[in-house]
């Protein structure tokens, strides 16, 4: 897939989204799933939500009336390529440990 390597950023967005989510919480989840290494500031948080809305990798649901959270969803097309990037993943760990087997003990 064209698309690969994911940053890391858009590799725990898209994890984050595997159950729908409002930008806070995917904020929250996205530091949680990474340990706290990767923290999303607001802008960068939706300025990546809309360039992934707009590849058909996630998708904005129907917002209740009178509410301002908009909540976002991975779609099919974002889960073949979040399962594209950890077979990638995985192949580089792999890999690693196939080289360092003797390093790591």
């Amino acid at each position: 897939m064209e698309n690969l390597p994911l940053t890391e950023s858009t590799y725990y967005i898209l994890l984050s989204l595997y159950q729908p989510r409002h930008g806070y919480g995917i904020m929250q989840e996205t530091e949680a799933l990474s340990g706290g290494r990767v923290r999303l500031a607001a802008g960068t948080l939706y300025g990546a939500l809309n360039s992934l809305c707009e590849k058909g990798w996630i998708q904005l649901l129907p917002v209740e009336s009178g509410s301002r959270k908009k909540e976002y969803q991975l779609t099919k097309t974002g889960l073949e390529v979040l399962k594209q990037e950890l077979v990638r993943l995985e192949e580089l760990a792999a890999n690693g440990r196939a080289i360092l087997k003797e390093e790591l003990t």
